[in-house]
């Protein structure tokens, strides 16, 4: 398995022949700079979206029509990405799975909001932020808890899915800040890996993982921090 961070909640993930977008927030990601997006998106088979905010959203629309990709996200923003003439989507919702070939993904909660203001100034409702449980065939499974604060039904999920890697938001003001997230891996889950991401991005959100590295500090899970762009084999 090969993830790639894009920076922000942007992820690539490459196992057999899926070839997977997480939350593609490329063009207006200044994490993003100096990066491709046409190499990112080569051979790209599914994209898998958390929640209808526009920096998890991003470019999907863009991409989707180049790729032909298929794009998962909950019933209303599947709508939504309708309206804007995208036709390979597959619609789910809390607590939903949806299989493909290789790989499974479920809709699990989040606390978070998931709307978006259109040029007219009118703010649509999106549906419910969601994380995604991905489950591959023989393979290591990954919780993109999407944009959350901490909340106990975490054990829930980590009971039913005992997920191995978790990318887990931990930039504050928008999501859980790292001293938090730290405490929701350790009370919540057994990660063998944590991946943190949704920081640095914008300068009213923190800049670094260090808050949440220092809070995993003397636990099992292997904290990851690649630079954007960069993969890791796990």
């Amino acid at each position: 398995m090969k993830i790639t961070w894009l920076g922000h909640s942007a992820f690539r993930i490459e196992i057999g022949r899926a070839k997977i977008l997480l939350d593609p927030f490329l063009t207006h990601n200044p994490s993003f700079a100096g990066q491709a997006a046409k190499d990112v998106a080569r051979g790209v088979t599914h994209i898998l979206l958390t929640h209808g905010h526009g920096d998890h959203v991003g470019d999907t629309v863009a991409l989707a029509k180049e790729t032909g990709a298929v794009v998962l996200a909950n019933a209303d923003l599947a709508a939504w990405l309708g309206s804007k003439g995208l036709t390979k989507i597959e619609a789910g919702n809390t607590g939903g799975t949806i299989s493909f070939d290789g790989f499974s993904a479920t809709f699990t909660n989040a606390l978070h909001s998931s709307a978006q203001i259109t040029e007219d100034g009118v703010s649509h409702a999106l549906g419910n932020a969601n994380g995604l449980m991905l489950h591959f065939d023989e393979e290591a499974s990954i919780l993109a808890m999407g944009d959350t604060d901490i909340f106990s039904d975490m054990a829930l999920i980590n009971e039913l899915h005992q997920p191995d890697i978790g990318f887990v938001p931990v930039g504050d003001r928008f999501t859980m800040g790292g001293a938090v997230a730290a405490l929701a891996c350790q009370r919540y889950f057994n990660f063998k890996t944590a991946i943190p991401c949704h920081y640095g991005t914008f300068p009213i959100i923190d800049q670094t993982p260090e808050k949440f590295v220092s809070g995993m500090d003397g636990s099992k899970t292997a904290v990851k921090t690649p630079t954007p762009g960069e993969s890791l084999s796990l």
